[in-house]
């Protein structure tokens, strides 16, 4: 349910996540309704959410940047619906809207699910098309292939893609979906038992990755995006305010020097908001954090040591080539990257 609590709950005191999302699809040749078209989508996001920061990662690896506009949302929401806050007169410049349940309407004005993100929004007619986070990112790497940049890594493999779908499915069961499991815990009982599945989830990737640079091998794949998303965010909010913390990741050496890797790979650190993220989770989660104190810590300049996992060799992006600079305006702000400002 990408962030937004609402609607999911707690079932049999254990966190269950509401997954029901529009499920149309973004095809190259049009037999979804919705055909790959240069200028004609929007992709809104929030940087604090993980799963929309997938989406701004694999856009940016594959240099989609010139045909896919994107729209960013504040790291806080009510109960309604992300909000376009950072814009000028909080209002999208596209799309012209102040929420983004304003483009959830516009597709059935009777919508009364989850207002995700990240959201493929239709910008002639404001609708949007798509949430599902997960297919969303998946699209982006096999339908708008005729407008990858030059040296864009393949991200979905055809020759990986059934053992990357099971590596993937476990990430996302155990890890992306499973620190929140134990933050929602609504017993004792529910948490530890998430606990134990988290852990033992993050020990297996320790001793996946102890000798192979990256999930699937040799180069950056999907599998490391959707992996990377939920370890940026571990110590800064994971670790305390969901109480994951037999460990930080800092103190697990190879997940640690493999998410330094990744945090210093062009596409990667460079879309990560450390005082958003911490702002969302803390204040929007007020059922956990009552007072919606923002802490000051963690110190986050660690991102920035040396990993020494290029002794492994391998090319992160293959045959292909890192993605150039930020776009202009997408930056995250100054001060807000490792070892910034505390918070907002």
């Amino acid at each position: 349910m990408s962030e937004d609590t609402s609607g999911s709950g707690y079932v049999e005191s254990e966190y269950r996540r509401d997954s029901k999302y529009l499920s149309d699809r973004i095809t190259a040749d049009g037999s979804s309704g919705w055909p790959v078209e240069p200028g004609r989508y929007r992709l809104v996001i929030a940087r604090a959410c993980p799963w929309a920061n997938r989406s701004v990662i694999v856009r940016r690896l594959l240099g989609l940047e010139p045909v896919i506009s994107m729209g960013m949302c504040g790291p806080t929401h009510d109960e309604r619906s992300w909000t376009f806050d950072l814009d000028p007169g909080g209002r999208d410049p596209v799309l012209g809207y102040e929420r983004l349940q304003q483009a959830f309407l516009a597709r059935d004005p009777q919508y009364s699910r989850g207002i995700t993100v990240p959201a493929m929004v239709d910008v002639p007619s404001g609708a949007v098309v798509t949430n599902d986070f997960p297919q969303i990112t998946l699209d982006l790497s096999t339908q708008w292939t005729a407008y990858h940049r030059e040296g864009a890594p393949d991200l979905y493999p055809e020759h990986l893609r059934d053992e990357m779908d099971e590596v993937m499915e476990r990430v996302y069961t155990e890890v992306n979906n499973g620190v929140y499991r134990c933050g929602f815990s609504g017993s004792q009982r529910a948490y530890d038992k998430a606990y134990e599945r988290l852990f033992t989830a993050l020990d297996w990737l320790e001793e996946r990755l102890e000798h192979r640079r990256f999930l699937m091998g040799g180069q950056i794949t999907e599998a490391d995006v959707r992996l990377f998303t939920t370890l940026a965010r571990f110590d800064t909010v994971y670790h305390g305010h969901f109480k994951c913390n037999r460990q930080k990741l800092s103190e697990m050496p190879v997940l640690w020097a493999y998410a330094r890797d990744l945090f210093q790979t062009p596409g990667f650190g460079d879309t990560i908001d450390f005082p958003q993220i911490k702002e969302h989770y803390y204040v929007v989660h007020a059922d956990i954090n009552p007072t919606q104190i923002i802490p000051a810590g963690p110190d986050t300049s660690g991102w920035l040591m040396p990993h020494g996992r290029d002794q492994l060799g391998d090319r992160p992006f293959g045959e292909g080539t890192p993605p150039g600079p930020v776009v202009a305006g997408e930056e995250v702000p100054a001060g807000h990257g490792p070892g910034g400002i505390a918070h907002r």
